[in-house]
């Protein structure tokens, strides 16, 4: 049984570099999350301008409508799961 000896003759190869990489990863400071992601909105900012295609209860839209259309006015945005429609 030759493979069990080459098994625990790198044992102490692997053990030495594993200790190498955590002393490694334990001495480089960790980075902060800056772009990991945006920070969510707050109460009171502007929204980003999206476009999506309207629809009403009669169906689609002829044309997309983007978030700009309604600068100055209050929006209502409802999303609607697909089983609670006719589609």
């Amino acid at each position: 049984m030759r493979f069990p000896n080459v098994v625990r003759r790198s044992l102490p190869a692997l053990a030495g570099l594993l200790s190498s990489v955590i002393a490694n990863a334990q001495s480089t400071p960790a980075k902060p999350a800056e772009s990991a992601a945006p920070r969510p909105p707050l109460v009171g900012d502007v929204a980003p301008d999206f476009t999506l295609p309207g629809a009403t209860r009669y169906g689609l839209l002829a044309s997309p409508v983007s978030l700009s259309e309604y600068r100055g006015k209050t929006v209502v945005l409802a999303f609607f799961y697909v089983a609670r429609t006719k589609g």
